[in-house]
């Protein structure tokens, strides 16, 4: 028997999906990238919190018409009701977590077509249909400190790895710690390494709550160049998990040239690099907005100093080098230009690489403030 009104718009909802035809996703006009978020645990009484992106996928205006939950308890915000073709909205769902234990909330979102022309000319309204689930709990442990990066419900405690100083023949290894904040067992592994990569997932499967370890390996001798390489894998809780942003793990390695041709006794005929400035700060500073750094290059050894590589870390840099070798006593500007917004959302800090043949400074890093 029906009690009230939330259990007729429960009973409505359910309904209406199990009886939707099987074809009518494929066929709609109105479309979500995903029609249902696992909102993972929550606290009792903390409000859970599941957007869902909308587009309309069709040629004609949309107009969404309402947007109703199956409850009282959830909340609905709506941020655009009208969407011309290719035009996107967010619907966000909120449910407010008074009771324990697993949930699963739904919404209607009821909309309608307008045809060119005549204002009033529309086509029937249509549905999608929305779902957010989880489970509230009556603790919910805080693990921000220990794994601050979260890559869905896997959480780690990094989200860049970086290989220096690495001479060919060596294989380093870096550990990324993660643990399983989901309510379903996991199976961490990295998608789409290089082939100087491999990982290692200990254990394979990590349990709800249980933490674990994958140890990412360098192979140097399958890279080519001396200096930067670079390339970005996917760390997923599931073999086959879609490729996201948000799960995206940058790689830097930085190789080493071999100079022992300036070893022992033939040091002395070596080039020296020597700087102006050791670093750039771009931003602003004492008030002014400071785009450029200029910093002079000098080589005050015996033999020619050779700049084999320049290359940047982050995105936002632009530099120019006024030579690449320079004669005992040669000086040479390096211009460093920076974009301020994009060096700060950067995950890696702001850098450039220099590989040279100063067996003292084979390996420069000029760092990059950004204030």
């Amino acid at each position: 028997m029906l009690k009230n009104k939330e259990d007729m718009n429960r009973l409505i909802i359910g309904l209406t999906m199990l009886l939707l035809p099987l074809g009518a996703a494929k066929g709609q006009s109105l479309v979500a990238t995903k029609d249902a978020i696992d909102c993972g645990s929550t606290g009792y009484r903390m409000p859970a919190t599941a957007v869902f992106e909308l587009k309309n996928n069709g040629s004609r205006r949309i107009v969404i018409d309402d947007v109703k939950a199956d409850c009282g308890c959830t909340k609905v915000t709506l941020a655009k009701k009208d969407l011309n073709a290719g035009e996107k909205c967010e619907i966000k769902l909120v449910y407010d977590g008074r009771m324990l234990g697993h949930y699963q909330k739904q919404a209607a979102v009821t909309y309608h077509q307008r045809h060119s022309g005549s204002h009033n000319s529309r086509q029937a309204n249509a549905q999608l249909y929305l779902t957010m689930t989880g489970v509230v709990l009556t603790e919910v442990k805080d693990y921000s400190g220990t794994y601050p990066f979260a890559m869905g419900n896997l959480l780690a405690d990094k989200n860049v790895l970086e290989f220096d100083d690495v001479n060919r023949g060596d294989h380093p290894e870096d550990v990324i710690n993660v643990l399983n904040n989901s309510l379903k067992p996991m199976v961490p592994n990295i998608q789409h390494l290089p082939p100087y990569l491999t990982a290692v997932s200990v254990p394979e499967e990590l349990r709800p709550g249980q933490a674990g370890k994958v140890f990412v390996t360098l192979n140097s001798e399958h890279i080519h160049d001396f200096g930067l390489t670079q390339t970005s894998v996917y760390l997923a809780s599931h073999l086959g998990d879609k490729i996201t942003p948000d799960n995206e793990l940058p790689i830097s390695v930085v190789l080493l040239p071999d100079l022992k041709s300036f070893e022992g006794s033939n040091k002395q005929y070596a080039p020296h690099m020597k700087f102006s400035s050791e670093s750039v700060t771009i931003g602003i500073v004492n008030g002014k907005k400071v785009k450029k750094g200029v910093i002079t290059i000098t080589n005050t050894g015996r033999t020619a100093l050779n700049i084999s590589s320049m290359q940047m870390f982050t995105r936002g840099l632009e530099v120019t080098l006024g030579k690449r070798q320079l004669n005992p006593g040669e000086r040479t500007t390096l211009k460093i230009t920076g974009d301020r917004e994009q060096l700060l959302k950067s995950r890696s800090k702001p850098r450039i690489l220099m590989i040279t043949n100063d067996p003292d400074k084979s390996k420069v890093i000029i760092p990059i403030n950004v204030k």
